[in-house]
């Protein structure tokens, strides 16, 4: 049976909620216009799975009480913006450029800070926890107040986070309803400790770095998920998989960037529309068993492997803003975040009137995907 989730709006969705939010730093100001227009829409969700800056964003969702979600995010992202005396004085065509110099040197106010060149440079044995070009201090303090760490213990928006083990290489998904100690910032801290610029942090004794160094887009956290249930799943990407050919090494850098943090999410939505249709396959044939077969152990145990929930994948892709290059992360000016904050309230405000979970599917395929027209050449300008 199909589940209805009814928002404040009186929206109408076809099952639970998801919001898959990718890491991309700066880039996650995308992010919290597309929650915006879905909070104005009534549209809350049930869970929220991010990496990096989408874990940070994701936390500050799941952690407070809906009315209080907005004026948070906007308060992160208030912390974290360079101030307005980031200007050149060699003329506007510098902007970009000079911002994103004073942000390398040094650091982002609330985010991070540079730390101490030690004698020996990057040979100096620091230890896992202070090998890092930055420290993040400044994000603990920004986010202590703004997350809720007892509303996620209560378990009422279930909140999933990625980090990767440092020692064993392997991805772990911190979840407030499913791992038996509660969630805390080191968890949320940890998703975003992208190496060699931010320093691991510690959980359960263990070092950690930023999940998206191995997966940052982290849908697949629930495309696995057991129980199945019928979902619409809004996946934010911030990270262009398609893009002209590269002209320069400059361009070769920004490129290659953008392919590696896309993070195959292409390939990994088409393998579970694969499964998901041969589990629907393996239901369908199942029923078409005598009854005195069903019951049978082995039939029992093969026909499990089938399901008939629906997945609607609802994927954004953020526009490149106008000078958008290699460093377009770690553009925290205002005009910057303003202008991506607002191509991802126009493009969720869009997608929400066209209701496209609201039409027919093949009953068979159990991921369907909805996506706007190619957008490989949008351009946002700053």
């Amino acid at each position: 049976m199909t589940l209805k989730m009814a928002s404040s709006s009186g929206e109408q969705l076809p099952g639970q909620v998801v919001l898959v939010l990718q890491g991309g730093g700066a880039l996650g100001a995308y992010q919290v216009g597309v929650y915006q227009a879905l909070h104005e829409a009534g549209v809350e969700p049930d869970w929220v799975i991010g990496t990096s800056i989408g874990a940070v964003n994701g936390a500050i969702i799941a952690g407070n009480e809906t009315e209080k979600r907005l004026p948070c995010l906007h308060e992160f992202w208030d912390k974290v913006r360079l101030g307005g005396w980031v200007e050149p004085m060699v003329g506007p065509w510098a902007n970009h450029w000079y911002a994103n110099l004073s942000t390398y040197i040094g650091g982002i106010p609330g985010f991070f800070m540079p730390r101490a060149i030690p004698w020996g440079g990057m040979y100096a044995p620091l230890g896992v926890y202070s090998s890092s070009w930055y420290r993040t201090e400044p994000l603990h303090a920004t986010l202590a107040p703004l997350i809720d760490f007892e509303l996620l213990k209560a378990k009422r928006t279930r909140l999933t986070v990625g980090a990767v083990n440092v020692k064993s290489g392997e991805l772990r998904y911190f979840d407030n309803t499913r791992d038996p100690e509660p969630l805390a910032l080191e968890h949320v801290m940890a998703s975003g400790a992208l190496p060699p610029a931010f320093p691991a942090i510690a959980v359960d004794g263990e070092p950690y770095w930023d999940g998206g160094i191995y997966s940052n887009t982290p849908i697949e956290a629930v495309l696995d998920d057991h129980p199945r249930r019928d979902s619409v799943i809004f996946s934010v990407n911030v990270w262009r998989p398609a893009g002209p050919e590269p002209q320069s090494i400059w361009d070769v850098l920004g490129r290659q960037k953008n392919i590696q943090y896309a993070s195959r999410a292409d390939s990994h939505i088409a393998r579970h529309k694969q499964i998901h249709r041969l589990r629907h396959i393996i239901r369908k044939l199942s029923h078409h068993l005598p009854e005195e077969k069903r019951g049978h152990p082995d039939v029992q145990g093969h026909a499990g492997h089938g399901c008939g929930t629906t997945m609607h994948i609802v994927r954004f892709l953020a526009p490149e803003l106008e000078g958008d290059d290699y460093s377009k992360d770690i553009d925290f000016t205002p005009t910057g975040i303003t202008a991506r904050c607002e191509a991802g309230y126009a493009d969720t405000q869009k997608m929400l009137a066209r209701k496209p979970w609201e039409k027919p599917v093949d009953p068979m395929e159990g991921v369907i995907i909805h996506q706007d027209a190619p957008m490989s050449e949008r351009l946002v300008k700053s």
